[in-house]
């Protein structure tokens, strides 16, 4: 049986939500309002799941083999997408193809301020302002009150810890947070273990796309963010 969350909450909003939205959701914890994989990771997994939703919609597509440039992604097509979130990403892409763990690096950190943004304006995440020491006023974020993160917890919880078959769009989020190394931060809401862990990494591998074009895409992101997270691993532990 497939579990997952609806592609949007809002039957009337005429932008659905991307994956990255989604992702930095789920990332979000509710209990001090800061994401899980803050800084430098948090950037490349947003940056990896606008190429995928950009696959999805054939906006991209990603060398078949390695060239000496490494795998570089080219744009399909001479519109721009119409999502703001989507729309650099694909206008880089257009200027001149670009390996992917590159064009990775270069997105990810102006995805952050973006995609929060648009998690306020649909609710699922609200500004509010708090004094630190009770005398420093800040601005932090907490929940929205809306069930978005509940379903994507849910719907990934299911896929991870119950074994229960997910849709595309379930796995591809339950691939990337794995591949980024933040599913372990989960724990609370996504009991971690060593299945858990083999279920993520077999989601980092599987066919599981609605096109084959788009799979292949999703394939070599995972794979870039698992390769970036080994190599900063092993320098911070070379310090």
């Amino acid at each position: 049986m497939s579990t997952a969350p609806s592609h949007s909450t809002d039957p009337t909003d005429p932008v659905p939500p991307t994956l990255a939205e989604d992702l930095l959701l789920l990332l979000f914890d509710p209990r001090n309002g800061v994401f899980h994989g803050e800084g430098v990771p948090l950037f490349h997994v947003l940056a990896g799941a606008v190429l995928v939703d950009l696959a999805e919609q054939d906006r991209v597509e990603v060398a078949a083999t390695p060239t000496w440039r490494g795998r570089p992604v080219t744009a399909r097509g001479d519109v721009p997408p119409a999502d703001a979130l989507l729309r650099p990403t694909w206008e880089r892409v257009a200027r001149s193809p670009v390996d992917v763990q590159q064009l990775i690096v270069e997105t990810g950190p102006v995805l952050r301020p973006a995609t929060v943004d648009r998690l306020v304006e649909r609710g699922h995440l609200r500004r509010e302002r708090r004094k630190v020491l009770g005398l420093l006023p800040v601005t932090a974020l907490a929940d929205g009150g809306t069930p978005r993160r509940a379903e994507l917890v849910a719907a990934v919880r299911a896929t991870l810890v119950d074994g229960a078959e997910p849709d595309a769009r379930t796995a591809a989020l339950a691939g990337l947070i794995s591949a980024s190394g933040s599913l372990p931060a989960l724990h609370r809401e996504i009991p971690w273990s060593g299945a858990v862990h083999d279920r993520g990494r077999a989601l980092q591998e599987a066919d599981r796309g609605t096109a084959e074009a788009a799979e292949a895409v999703r394939r070599t992101v995972v794979a870039a963010l698992a390769t970036m997270v080994v190599t900063a691993t092993a320098a911070g532990q070379a310090r």
